[in-house]
Protein backbone atom coordinates (compact mmCIF):
# COMPACT_ATOMS: atom_id res chain seq x y z
CA UNK A 1 0.00 0.00 0.00
CA UNK A 2 1.47 3.21 -0.83
CA UNK A 3 -0.97 6.43 -0.55
CA UNK A 4 -0.05 9.82 -1.24
CA UNK A 5 -0.90 13.45 -0.98
CA UNK A 6 0.75 15.95 -3.17
CA UNK A 7 4.24 17.10 -1.55
CA UNK A 8 4.23 14.05 1.31
CA UNK A 9 7.02 11.41 0.65
CA UNK A 10 5.41 8.10 0.91
CA UNK A 11 6.41 5.51 3.53
CA UNK A 12 5.43 1.66 2.13
CA UNK A 13 3.76 0.10 4.75
CA UNK A 14 5.44 -3.12 5.82
CA UNK A 15 4.44 -6.60 7.02
CA UNK A 16 4.51 -5.85 10.66
CA UNK A 17 2.76 -8.81 13.10
CA UNK A 18 -0.09 -5.81 13.70
CA UNK A 19 -2.93 -6.87 15.46
CA UNK A 20 -4.36 -6.72 18.53
CA UNK A 21 -1.36 -5.82 20.94
CA UNK A 22 1.55 -4.31 18.04
CA UNK A 23 1.56 -1.57 15.82
CA UNK A 24 3.74 0.53 14.79
CA UNK A 25 1.86 4.30 15.77
CA UNK A 26 -1.07 4.11 18.44
CA UNK A 27 -3.23 6.66 19.15
CA UNK A 28 -4.79 8.04 22.16
CA UNK A 29 -8.11 9.93 21.37
CA UNK A 30 -10.45 10.31 18.58
CA UNK A 31 -11.36 13.72 18.59
CA UNK A 32 -9.83 16.61 16.19
CA UNK A 33 -6.25 16.13 17.11
CA UNK A 34 -6.34 12.06 17.06
CA UNK A 35 -8.52 12.11 13.88
CA UNK A 36 -6.10 14.29 12.25
CA UNK A 37 -3.33 12.11 13.45
CA UNK A 38 -4.51 9.52 12.22
CA UNK A 39 -5.55 10.45 8.54
CA UNK A 40 -2.34 11.89 7.78
CA UNK A 41 -0.96 8.73 9.26
CA UNK A 42 -2.92 6.62 6.78
CA UNK A 43 -2.22 9.22 4.47
CA UNK A 44 1.72 8.09 4.23
CA UNK A 45 1.10 4.70 4.18
CA UNK A 46 0.60 3.18 7.39
CA UNK A 47 -2.03 0.48 7.41
CA UNK A 48 -5.18 0.40 9.61
CA UNK A 49 -5.25 -2.11 12.25
CA UNK A 50 -1.70 -3.47 11.49
CA UNK A 51 0.63 -0.26 11.58
CA UNK A 52 -1.88 2.23 13.60
CA UNK A 53 -4.64 2.25 16.27
CA UNK A 54 -6.87 5.14 17.78
CA UNK A 55 -8.05 4.46 21.51
CA UNK A 56 -11.11 6.72 22.78
CA UNK A 57 -12.81 6.37 25.47
CA UNK A 58 -15.95 7.64 24.94
CA UNK A 59 -18.82 5.47 23.88
CA UNK A 60 -19.37 7.42 20.72
CA UNK A 61 -17.83 9.76 17.73
CA UNK A 62 -17.49 13.27 18.82
CA UNK A 63 -14.70 13.34 21.46
CA UNK A 64 -14.97 15.93 24.02
CA UNK A 65 -17.79 17.65 22.05
CA UNK A 66 -20.07 14.31 22.99
CA UNK A 67 -20.38 15.97 26.62
CA UNK A 68 -21.20 19.03 25.87
CA UNK A 69 -24.69 20.20 27.59
CA UNK A 70 -27.78 20.40 25.11
CA UNK A 71 -28.42 23.87 25.06
CA UNK A 72 -24.96 24.67 23.55
CA UNK A 73 -25.85 25.24 20.09
CA UNK A 74 -23.59 25.00 17.14
CA UNK A 75 -23.46 28.91 17.03
CA UNK A 76 -22.83 29.38 20.18
CA UNK A 77 -19.87 27.42 20.16
CA UNK A 78 -16.31 27.76 20.04
CA UNK A 79 -15.26 27.77 15.84
CA UNK A 80 -15.55 23.88 15.11
CA UNK A 81 -12.67 23.73 11.96
CA UNK A 82 -12.63 21.43 8.75
CA UNK A 83 -10.98 18.27 9.52
CA UNK A 84 -8.21 17.32 6.44
CA UNK A 85 -9.72 16.06 3.56
CA UNK A 86 -13.51 16.75 4.50
CA UNK A 87 -15.40 19.57 5.33
CA UNK A 88 -17.96 20.05 7.65
CA UNK A 89 -20.34 21.98 5.49
CA UNK A 90 -23.00 24.55 6.76
CA UNK A 91 -25.13 22.69 9.73
CA UNK A 92 -28.09 24.24 11.20
CA UNK A 93 -26.97 26.56 13.55
CA UNK A 94 -29.63 25.74 16.39
CA UNK A 95 -28.66 22.54 16.21
CA UNK A 96 -26.78 21.33 19.52
CA UNK A 97 -23.47 21.34 19.04
CA UNK A 98 -22.75 17.76 20.40
CA UNK A 99 -24.82 16.48 18.11
CA UNK A 100 -23.21 17.93 14.64
CA UNK A 101 -20.14 16.91 15.99
CA UNK A 102 -20.91 13.74 16.73
CA UNK A 103 -22.12 13.28 13.53
CA UNK A 104 -19.17 14.68 11.60
CA UNK A 105 -16.94 12.85 13.33
CA UNK A 106 -18.34 9.83 12.90
CA UNK A 107 -18.49 10.30 9.17
CA UNK A 108 -15.04 11.49 9.21
CA UNK A 109 -13.96 7.79 10.86
CA UNK A 110 -16.24 5.96 8.28
CA UNK A 111 -15.23 7.51 5.33
CA UNK A 112 -11.29 7.25 5.94
CA UNK A 113 -11.75 4.14 7.53
CA UNK A 114 -10.34 5.08 10.43
CA UNK A 115 -9.14 2.10 13.10
CA UNK A 116 -10.92 3.48 16.20
CA UNK A 117 -11.24 1.52 19.15
CA UNK A 118 -13.92 2.05 21.36
CA UNK A 119 -15.06 2.26 24.36
CA UNK A 120 -10.82 2.12 25.66
CA UNK A 121 -9.23 4.10 28.36
CA UNK A 122 -5.33 4.14 28.73
CA UNK A 123 -4.08 3.56 32.25
CA UNK A 124 -0.78 4.18 31.77
CA UNK A 125 2.33 4.18 29.13
CA UNK A 126 5.46 3.49 29.74
CA UNK A 127 8.33 2.07 28.20
CA UNK A 128 8.10 -1.83 27.78
CA UNK A 129 12.09 -2.23 29.38
CA UNK A 130 11.62 -0.78 32.16
CA UNK A 131 10.59 2.69 34.58
CA UNK A 132 11.29 5.57 32.56
CA UNK A 133 14.67 6.53 32.59
CA UNK A 134 16.33 3.32 33.36
CA UNK A 135 16.97 2.92 29.52
CA UNK A 136 18.01 6.65 28.60
CA UNK A 137 14.30 7.38 26.74
CA UNK A 138 13.71 6.58 23.06
CA UNK A 139 15.75 3.05 22.42
CA UNK A 140 12.35 0.30 22.89
CA UNK A 141 9.01 0.51 22.46
CA UNK A 142 6.35 1.78 24.75
CA UNK A 143 3.44 -0.33 26.67
CA UNK A 144 0.14 0.80 26.76
CA UNK A 145 -2.20 -0.66 29.30
CA UNK A 146 -5.65 -0.38 28.79
CA UNK A 147 -8.81 -1.07 29.81
CA UNK A 148 -9.41 -3.12 27.14
CA UNK A 149 -5.88 -5.11 27.56
CA UNK A 150 -1.95 -3.86 26.77
CA UNK A 151 -0.84 -2.78 23.15
CA UNK A 152 2.86 -2.31 22.58
CA UNK A 153 4.11 0.57 19.80
CA UNK A 154 7.36 2.30 18.13
CA UNK A 155 5.46 5.08 18.52
CA UNK A 156 2.65 6.80 20.78
CA UNK A 157 0.62 10.44 19.35
CA UNK A 158 -1.30 10.93 23.16
CA UNK A 159 -4.09 13.65 21.82
CA UNK A 160 -6.35 13.09 24.94
CA UNK A 161 -7.03 16.97 25.51
CA UNK A 162 -8.67 18.51 28.67
CA UNK A 163 -12.20 17.76 29.00
CA UNK A 164 -11.52 14.66 31.41
CA UNK A 165 -9.50 17.22 33.87
CA UNK A 166 -12.00 19.62 35.38
CA UNK A 167 -10.33 22.27 37.36
CA UNK A 168 -12.06 22.82 40.87
CA UNK A 169 -10.26 25.34 42.47
CA UNK A 170 -9.78 25.73 46.49
CA UNK A 171 -11.65 28.31 48.09
CA UNK A 172 -11.86 28.91 52.03
CA UNK A 173 -16.13 27.52 52.98
CA UNK A 174 -16.14 25.64 49.46
CA UNK A 175 -16.69 22.06 51.90
CA UNK A 176 -19.22 24.10 54.19
CA UNK A 177 -21.49 25.26 51.29
CA UNK A 178 -25.05 23.39 52.07
CA UNK A 179 -26.30 24.37 48.14
CA UNK A 180 -25.33 22.31 44.76
CA UNK A 181 -22.09 22.74 43.56
CA UNK A 182 -20.97 21.83 39.78
CA UNK A 183 -18.86 22.07 37.00
CA UNK A 184 -18.91 23.37 33.37
CA UNK A 185 -18.27 19.21 33.12
CA UNK A 186 -21.57 18.25 34.55
CA UNK A 187 -23.93 21.30 32.99
CA UNK A 188 -27.04 20.69 31.09
CA UNK A 189 -29.33 23.15 31.07
CA UNK A 190 -30.02 26.08 32.83
CA UNK A 191 -34.12 25.11 33.33
CA UNK A 192 -32.42 22.91 36.42
CA UNK A 193 -31.70 26.70 38.23
CA UNK A 194 -35.09 28.72 37.50
CA UNK A 195 -35.68 30.70 40.58
CA UNK A 196 -32.60 30.33 42.01
CA UNK A 197 -29.34 32.22 42.76
CA UNK A 198 -26.54 30.88 41.29
CA UNK A 199 -22.90 32.18 41.42
CA UNK A 200 -20.89 31.56 38.42
CA UNK A 201 -17.08 31.79 38.49
CA UNK A 202 -14.58 31.91 36.00
CA UNK A 203 -13.87 34.62 33.59
CA UNK A 204 -14.08 32.54 30.15
CA UNK A 205 -16.81 32.22 27.27
CA UNK A 206 -18.39 29.45 29.37
CA UNK A 207 -19.21 31.33 32.18
CA UNK A 208 -20.06 34.73 29.97
CA UNK A 209 -22.58 32.04 28.42
CA UNK A 210 -23.80 30.70 31.64
CA UNK A 211 -24.53 34.01 32.79
CA UNK A 212 -26.60 34.77 30.23
CA UNK A 213 -28.75 31.68 29.53
CA UNK A 214 -29.11 31.64 33.39
CA UNK A 215 -31.17 34.98 33.12
CA UNK A 216 -32.84 33.75 30.52
CA UNK A 217 -34.11 30.63 32.09
CA UNK A 218 -35.71 32.87 35.25
CA UNK A 219 -32.94 32.23 37.20
CA UNK A 220 -30.95 35.04 39.22
CA UNK A 221 -26.89 34.35 38.06
CA UNK A 222 -23.89 36.61 40.15
CA UNK A 223 -20.79 36.31 38.37
CA UNK A 224 -17.17 36.16 39.83
CA UNK A 225 -14.04 36.86 38.19
CA UNK A 226 -10.42 37.23 39.41
CA UNK A 227 -9.43 39.82 37.37
CA UNK A 228 -11.91 42.26 35.27
CA UNK A 229 -13.16 40.64 32.77
CA UNK A 230 -11.14 40.37 29.23
CA UNK A 231 -13.38 41.72 26.55
CA UNK A 232 -11.92 43.26 23.20
CA UNK A 233 -12.96 44.15 19.70
CA UNK A 234 -9.83 42.89 18.49
CA UNK A 235 -10.87 40.89 15.16
CA UNK A 236 -9.93 37.31 15.85
CA UNK A 237 -7.90 37.03 12.55
CA UNK A 238 -5.20 35.19 11.65
CA UNK A 239 -2.71 37.85 12.94
CA UNK A 240 -4.73 37.58 16.03
CA UNK A 241 -4.27 33.45 15.78
CA UNK A 242 -0.45 33.80 14.97
CA UNK A 243 0.25 36.16 18.45
CA UNK A 244 -2.25 33.76 20.34
CA UNK A 245 -0.02 30.18 19.21
CA UNK A 246 3.21 32.49 19.74
CA UNK A 247 2.52 32.98 23.55
CA UNK A 248 1.04 29.81 24.54
CA UNK A 249 4.09 28.28 22.51
CA UNK A 250 6.26 30.20 24.43
CA UNK A 251 5.18 28.59 27.97
CA UNK A 252 4.95 25.14 26.83
CA UNK A 253 9.17 25.62 25.27
CA UNK A 254 9.79 26.52 28.51
CA UNK A 255 8.18 23.97 30.65
CA UNK A 256 5.65 25.75 31.81
CA UNK A 257 1.55 24.74 31.96
CA UNK A 258 -0.55 26.25 29.39
CA UNK A 259 -2.28 29.44 30.61
CA UNK A 260 -6.05 29.44 30.79
CA UNK A 261 -7.26 30.17 27.33
CA UNK A 262 -9.25 33.41 28.36
CA UNK A 263 -5.81 34.89 29.48
CA UNK A 264 -4.11 34.62 26.03
CA UNK A 265 -7.22 35.43 23.37
CA UNK A 266 -9.38 37.63 25.62
CA UNK A 267 -13.62 37.65 24.60
CA UNK A 268 -14.55 38.69 21.80
CA UNK A 269 -17.52 41.85 22.59
CA UNK A 270 -20.29 40.50 20.25
CA UNK A 271 -23.63 42.21 20.39
CA UNK A 272 -24.84 39.72 22.51
CA UNK A 273 -22.52 40.48 25.14
CA UNK A 274 -22.43 43.89 24.33
CA UNK A 275 -26.17 43.86 25.23
CA UNK A 276 -26.09 41.91 28.67
CA UNK A 277 -23.67 44.15 29.85
CA UNK A 278 -25.59 47.35 29.02
CA UNK A 279 -28.39 45.68 30.78
CA UNK A 280 -26.11 44.97 33.64
CA UNK A 281 -26.13 40.95 33.25
CA UNK A 282 -22.76 40.76 32.29
CA UNK A 283 -21.04 42.61 35.10
CA UNK A 284 -18.08 41.03 37.28
CA UNK A 285 -18.77 41.21 41.61
CA UNK A 286 -15.01 40.36 41.76
CA UNK A 287 -12.73 38.14 42.54
CA UNK A 288 -14.57 35.44 45.38
CA UNK A 289 -13.14 35.51 49.10
CA UNK A 290 -15.15 32.48 50.35
CA UNK A 291 -18.22 30.40 50.65
CA UNK A 292 -20.73 30.20 53.53
CA UNK A 293 -23.36 27.75 53.89
CA UNK A 294 -26.02 29.80 51.82
CA UNK A 295 -23.80 32.65 50.31
CA UNK A 296 -20.96 33.89 49.01
CA UNK A 297 -18.46 36.35 50.36
CA UNK A 298 -16.53 38.69 47.94
CA UNK A 299 -13.18 40.21 47.93
CA UNK A 300 -15.05 43.89 49.02
CA UNK A 301 -16.80 42.11 52.11
CA UNK A 302 -19.70 42.34 50.25
CA UNK A 303 -21.92 39.00 50.95
CA UNK A 304 -24.70 37.27 47.98
CA UNK A 305 -27.20 34.96 48.91
CA UNK A 306 -26.52 31.52 46.57
CA UNK A 307 -28.36 28.45 45.83
CA UNK A 308 -25.70 27.02 43.59
CA UNK A 309 -22.19 27.08 42.56
CA UNK A 310 -21.12 26.52 38.79
CA UNK A 311 -17.82 26.17 38.83
CA UNK A 312 -17.16 27.37 35.15
CA UNK A 313 -13.17 27.43 35.85
CA UNK A 314 -11.87 25.69 32.94
CA UNK A 315 -9.88 22.45 32.14
CA UNK A 316 -6.56 20.69 32.66
CA UNK A 317 -4.43 18.80 30.01
CA UNK A 318 -6.15 15.29 30.62
CA UNK A 319 -2.57 13.60 31.07
CA UNK A 320 -2.40 10.85 33.83
CA UNK A 321 -2.03 8.03 31.83
CA UNK A 322 1.88 9.53 31.05
CA UNK A 323 2.78 9.83 34.51
CA UNK A 324 4.85 6.69 34.49
CA UNK A 325 7.21 8.75 31.74
CA UNK A 326 8.13 11.11 34.41
CA UNK A 327 7.33 14.02 31.77
CA UNK A 328 6.81 17.29 33.85
CA UNK A 329 8.94 19.83 34.66
CA UNK A 330 10.22 22.16 37.59
CA UNK A 331 7.47 24.91 36.06
CA UNK A 332 4.94 21.78 36.66
CA UNK A 333 4.39 21.98 32.86
CA UNK A 334 5.99 19.30 29.94
CA UNK A 335 8.98 20.78 27.59
CA UNK A 336 7.68 20.64 24.21
CA UNK A 337 9.18 21.75 20.40
CA UNK A 338 6.05 21.53 18.81
CA UNK A 339 4.67 18.35 19.01
CA UNK A 340 7.93 16.94 20.53
CA UNK A 341 8.33 16.21 24.05
CA UNK A 342 11.60 16.51 25.26
CA UNK A 343 11.94 13.68 27.79
CA UNK A 344 10.51 11.25 25.47
CA UNK A 345 10.84 11.30 21.74
CA UNK A 346 8.30 8.30 21.23
CA UNK A 347 5.88 10.00 22.38
CA UNK A 348 4.25 12.78 20.23
CA UNK A 349 1.77 15.27 22.61
CA UNK A 350 -1.06 16.62 20.39
CA UNK A 351 -4.47 18.99 21.76
CA UNK A 352 -1.78 20.47 24.16
CA UNK A 353 -1.02 24.02 24.32
CA UNK A 354 -1.66 26.06 21.37
CA UNK A 355 -2.99 22.76 19.73
CA UNK A 356 -5.98 22.36 21.98
CA UNK A 357 -7.63 24.52 19.71
CA UNK A 358 -9.56 22.92 16.39
CA UNK A 359 -7.87 24.87 14.37
CA UNK A 360 -4.39 24.02 15.99
CA UNK A 361 -5.45 20.23 16.61
CA UNK A 362 -5.46 19.59 13.23
CA UNK A 363 -2.52 21.11 11.87
CA UNK A 364 -0.62 19.53 15.37
CA UNK A 365 -2.41 16.03 13.84
CA UNK A 366 -0.19 16.55 10.24
CA UNK A 367 2.95 17.45 12.36
CA UNK A 368 2.64 14.41 14.31
CA UNK A 369 1.57 11.85 11.62
CA UNK A 370 5.10 13.26 10.16
CA UNK A 371 7.24 12.92 13.01
CA UNK A 372 5.84 9.73 13.64
CA UNK A 373 6.72 8.45 10.51
CA UNK A 374 10.24 10.36 10.38
CA UNK A 375 10.89 8.58 13.85
CA UNK A 376 9.71 5.20 12.20
CA UNK A 377 12.04 5.25 8.83
CA UNK A 378 14.67 6.54 10.93
CA UNK A 379 14.68 3.61 13.23
CA UNK A 380 13.80 1.22 10.45
CA UNK A 381 16.56 -0.94 10.64
CA UNK A 382 15.85 -2.45 14.50
CA UNK A 383 11.76 -1.84 14.13
CA UNK A 384 9.93 -5.30 14.60
CA UNK A 385 6.94 -3.96 13.40
CA UNK A 386 7.95 -4.19 9.88
CA UNK A 387 10.22 -2.43 7.02
CA UNK A 388 9.87 1.24 6.35
CA UNK A 389 11.10 2.08 2.84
Amino acid sequence: MDRTTPGDTPVQAGAGTGGAGRVRVLVIGAGQAGLSSAYHLLRRGLEAERDVVVLDANPAPGGAWLHRWPALTFDAAHALHDLPGLPLGTPDPKEPAADVVSRYYGAYERTFHLPVHRPVSVLAVEPEDGPAGSSGHGDGPLRITTTAGTWIADVVISATGTWDRPYWPYYRGRDVFAGRQLHTHDYRSAAEFEGQRVLVVGGGTSAVQFVLQLHEAGAAPVWSTRRPPSFTRRAFDPEWGREVEAAVNARTAAGLPPASVVSVTGLSLTAQYRAGIDAGILVSRGPLAELREHSAVFADGSVEPVDAVLWATGFRAALDHLAPLRLREPGGGIQMDGVHVAKEPRLLLVGYGASASTLGASRAGRAAAVAAVTRLRAGAGRAVAGNLA
